[in-house]
């Protein structure tokens, strides 16, 4: 009796520490996502220049996004901070309440089927805005300047594993 009750401890540890991945753009998602930002070089150092210098002299950038299907009110936010001549993610969670300023910060939002698509690599960021198939408000001339990084951007929900669900509001 006693080994049948180790086994079914032990049964049951292994089943539940099998933890499905959170659901694309919640809050632990964006934390992960704010991880892979740093370990990319084409965002941390290809964006280490001018892009993270246009702040205003506020010491960082906001970028929020979400999935356009699940609703707005399910924006997270990544914190992006200029650090040893790189743009280092900071934080990535919950919205935190700051303000936003859209000469310099980003709100991006398309439906989960577009960010998919996107994170494969399928297309890149000028036919994804050329085709309104993923919306932002924010510098887009400054954007535009930084192609490659954006693109690196982009690919980060084909990297950071997702669930299809869409994230608690």
């Amino acid at each position: 009796m006693k080994r049948a009750s180790i086994l079914f401890a032990a049964a049951f540890t292994f089943t539940g520490a099998a933890v499905a991945a959170p659901a694309m753009m919640s809050a632990e998602w964006t934390t992960q996502a704010c991880e892979a930002w740093n370990k990319e070089n084409l965002l941390t150092t290809g964006l280490g220049d001018a892009w993270i210098k246009n702040d205003n002299n506020r010491g960082y950038k906001l970028i929020r996004l979400y999935r356009t299907d699940c609703g707005e009110e399910t924006q997270t936010e990544l914190k992006i901070q200029a650090k040893d001549g790189k743009a280092i993610c900071t934080y990535g969670g919950k919205v935190t309440g700051a303000k936003m300023a859209y000469s310099y910060d980003y709100t991006m939002h398309a439906t989960t089927e577009r960010w998919n698509q996107m994170g494969a690599g399928e297309y890149g960021p000028m036919k994804a805005m050329m085709f309104g198939r993923l919306e932002f408000t924010g510098p887009k001339m400054e954007a535009m300047s930084v192609m490659d990084p954006f693109e690196a951007f982009l690919r980060l929900p084909g990297k950071v594993a997702g669930d299809k669900a869409c994230p608690a509001k």
